[in-house]
This record gives C-alpha cells, sequence and structure tokens, in this order.
C-alpha cells in the first residue's frame, strides 16, 4: 500500500507539473510561478538577484534532494517528465531489453564541473544548450534546437530509457552527488529477493544491480516503479535501519573529486573570458525591460523562451544564429506600455521582477525621426503613451530623447516608417 501512495504521489505531482508548462507555454497563463524552482534558473536567480526568495527557492530544491533523494528529476523537471510520457509509450519495445545494471559514466561529472564553472564565471552561454529545463522550453515553444534536441532525445530514450538524465545531464550530475547523502533511499532486501530481475528491467536509470542487491541511489531518480512491481516486497524507500557508516573516502572517488574541483576552476577561469568575448561581440539589439546591461542579458538568458510564450504583443523572440538571446523585434508591433509580462515570467533573474510602474519608466531604446523621409503627419505625437513627442505647425516632430523610453509605439504607427529605435548598451529607469 505504500508503495502504491508514493506511485500515486509523484504521478500526481508529475500531471501537475505537465499542466502548468501546458498552461505557462500555450494558454499564457502562469498560475504558479513553478519554474523558479528548476534548478538552474534558480542556480542564477541566487546569483544574480541575491534575494532571500531566489535563496530559499535554491535551499528548498537542495534540502528536498537531501532528504528524498533525486524526485526533482521525475516529479519536477518538465523535461524528465517528457521522457517518461516517451517510455509510457515505447513500453512495448522494452520487454525483451538486457536487464543489465548501467554503468554510470563519469562524463556526467565532469560535464557538470565545466558547465557551472562557465556559470560561476558569469556565463550561461553553454548550459543552457543543455540545461533540460532551458531545452524543454525550446521544445514547448516551438524553437529548431529544442525540437531537434528532443527528437535526438525520443531516439535516445528507446534505445537506452533515461540514459541522458544518469550519464549526461549536468543538473542530474549535482543532485545525483546529494542523493548519496539522502535520508530516504532505495534499498533491496537480500533475504525478501528471489532474483526474478523484474525490478531491473523495468527501472529507466538501469539503477538496480539485482544480482548483487544493490540500487545506486545516485543515478536513482525515485520513480517509485520498481516498489509497485516487486511481488515479494523486497524493495523498500525507508529511512536506515542502522546508522549509516562514516564516509570514508577511496582513492578513487578522491580522484573523481579532485579532477572535478580542478575542472571546475579551469571553467570559471574560461567563463570568465567566455563571457566577456560575448559581451565584445553581440549584436546590439533591444532587449526587454529588467534586462540591465545587453552584455550581462547575453551571458544570463536561459533561452527557455517562457517570455517569447507568453509576451501578449509577440515582440519577443527567440535566439537566433546572430542573436543566441532572447530581444525586442519591432517588425510588426511595439512594446506595451501597460505590460511587464515577461518581468513577471522569468525565473532565472535575466530579465528582473519590476514592477509596472518601473516599466514605464524604464529605458530600452530611444527613438529617432528621420526628417527625409517624415511627411509631418504627427501621428506619433498621438501614440507617444508618455507624451514626449511635440510637433509644431509646419515642423518635424521633436522627440525628447531623455524621456523616450523606446516602447516602439510611435515607430508601429509611422505611416511611412519614418522613426527608427535604437537600442541602448544598458537600461536605466528615468526620474
Amino acid at each position: 500500500m505504500k508503495s502504491r501512495i508514493l506511485r500515486a504521489i509523484k504521478t500526481v505531482v508529475a500531471l501537475c507539473v505537465a499542466v502548468l508548462c501546458f498552461l505557462a507555454f500555450f494558454k499564457h497563463t502562469y498560475l504558479l510561478k513553478f519554474f523558479d524552482i528548476q534548478f538552474v534558473a534558480a542556480v542564477q536567480s541566487s546569483f544574480i538577484t541575491v534575494s532571500v526568495i531566489s535563496l530559499i527557492l535554491l535551499a528548498f530544491i537542495l534540502i528536498l534532494t537531501l532528504i528524498f533523494g533525486r524526485i526533482y528529476c521525475s516529479m519536477l523537471c518538465p523535461l524528465g517528465i517528457f521522457q517518461d510520457f516517451l517510455m509510457f509509450l515505447f513500453k512495448p519495445f522494452y520487454k525483451k531489453r538486457s536487464i543489465k545494471a548501467q554503468k554510470h559514466h563519469l562524463f556526467a561529472y565532469f560535464f557538470a564541473a565545466i558547465l557551472f564553472g562557465m556559470v560561476f564565471g558569469g556565463t550561461v552561454f553553454l548550459l543552457r544548450l543543455f540545461d533540460p529545463y532551458s531545452i524543454a522550453g525550446n521544445a514547448l515553444s516551438g524553437a529548431t534546437y529544442g525540437i531537434i534536441f528532443i527528437s535526438v532525445l525520443a531516439v535516445l530514450v528507446f534505445f537506452k530509457k533515461r540514459f541522458f538524465c544518469t550519464n549526461i545531464c549536468p543538473v542530474g550530475a549535482v543532485l545525483g552527488i546529494i542523493s548519496r547523502f539522502s535520508l530516504f533511499k532505495i534499498r533491496l532486501d537480500a533475504k525478501k529477493c528471489k532474483m526474478c530481475s523484474l525490478c531491473a528491467r523495468i527501472c529507466p536509470t538501469g539503477s538496480i544491480d539485482y544480482e548483487n542487491h544493490k540500487v545506486d541511489n545516485e543515478t536513482c531518480i525515485k520513480c517509485f516503479k520498481c516498489l509497485t512491481h516487486c511481488q515479494h516486497h523486497a524493495i523498500n524507500y525507508s529511512l536506515p535501519e542502522s546508522k549509516p557508516q562514516p564516509f570514508s573516502p577511496k582513492r578513487r572517488q578522491l580522484i573523481i573529486g579532485g579532477t572535478c574541483l580542478a575542472l571546475l576552476g579551469v571553467a570559471y577561469k574560461s567563463g570568465l573570458y567566455l563571457s566577456q568575448f560575448i559581451a565584445e561581440k553581440i549584436k546590439k539589439v533591444i532587449i526587454p525591460a529588467g534586462s540591465g546591461k545587453l552584455s550581462n542579458f547575453a551571458n544570463r538568458c536561459l533561452n527557455c523562451n517562457l517570455c517569447v510564450k507568453n509576451c501578449p504583443m509577440k515582440i519577443i523572440k527567440p535566439a537566433t544564429k546572430d542573436v543566441p538571446f532572447v530581444h525586442l523585434d519591432y517588425g510588426k508591433k511595439y512594446c506595451n506600455y501597460d505590460c511587464h509580462k515577461c518581468s513577471e515570467v522569468c525565473p532565472s533573474g535575466a530579465i528582473k521582477r519590476i514592477s509596472l510602474e518601473e516599466k514605464r519608466r524604464t529605458k530600452i531604446a530611444t527613438a529617432v525621426v528621420h526628417t527625409d523621409t517624415c511627411i509631418q503627419c504627427g501621428l506619433c505625437v498621438h501614440e507617444c503613451p508618455r507624451k514626449i513627442i511635440v510637433k509644431e505647425f509646419g515642423d518635424f516632430p521633436q522627440i525628447d530623447a531623455d524621456k523616450c523610453i523606446g516602447c516602439g509605439a510611435c515607430a508601429s504607427m509611422c505611416p511611412v516608417k519614418a522613426i527608427a529605435i535604437e537600442p541602448v548598451d544598458e537600461q536605466i529607469i528615468l526620474s
């Protein structure tokens, strides 16, 4: 009964997350800011905003893992839930697969050390390519990279189930290390086990070595399938029956740990150089209000595309080859003066949470009138929400550049496209 309850809880939570994902990306209804507890978003937000809330959210994930193990990967990660769905579809093809436990490769540790080292160095440029939340956001928003990635992932799931989570995912590697010391663990009772191998066959991560009665709780994502399928009640999820043995590091573990620390240090230094290189090479574009300095935003945006899907004016565009982060495009519309949705939904702190009043005073660009094409119709004067455009009879419109926030409303209404919106390097809040 206990195993069925655990499985039911896991399923219900995962379904709720899936529904919230659907609402956020397709119905523009961000009911709960649960994306704020996506691991990479929480880590970066803690470093950028250094707010009590962001630190609490990060602590919540770490404590949750330290108590219950890697339940984050099966209940809260959108990409993990998607893989569970794929495995449900592929279930008929798994019946005759190998039942040997998968070998956990060291690549995941080293890869995570490199990617997170660069994050600490100041850029998520590489991490956002492999962060499960960013990948899920890309896919849900229809971005090319996301579609390609999950297509490849689907093939990997077909042959190796959740191999990505245990051997590649940088988030999984970090949470896996923490799970080593979790209070609750999956345990296999050698006295009750009948060596039927059923648990090993259904384990999506290959974490069960039934022959030696061992469970790798570092790679185990706590899906609880083994608990509900074991007919002999040989598997349980519980606290240790006796006091845990004191930690005694082996030579191999010390070498691995030392290598990871070395890679972390090198990656940190590389991240400093890479962030500076990106800052120097980025194309000058307009970015959402609350993003601050253009070079910082380029290194902080996770490209999860949540702001892209939730922008009511549809002017926030996904990353492109020329601009590798989300940005504003005034080609057809403008930034609504009475909207700050992107600031509300960004989970990573790349777009800071600002009030609507602050947004209305945030200078993200500057409007400029080209007198060689202007027909002096005066429409821009009436369309400016800040009323900082004036026009005398017979003269060209005059824009007060010091008060213009660059919302683009004037340019959008100009019938001859005589107004250009020039980006700024760093946003400021006007008085």
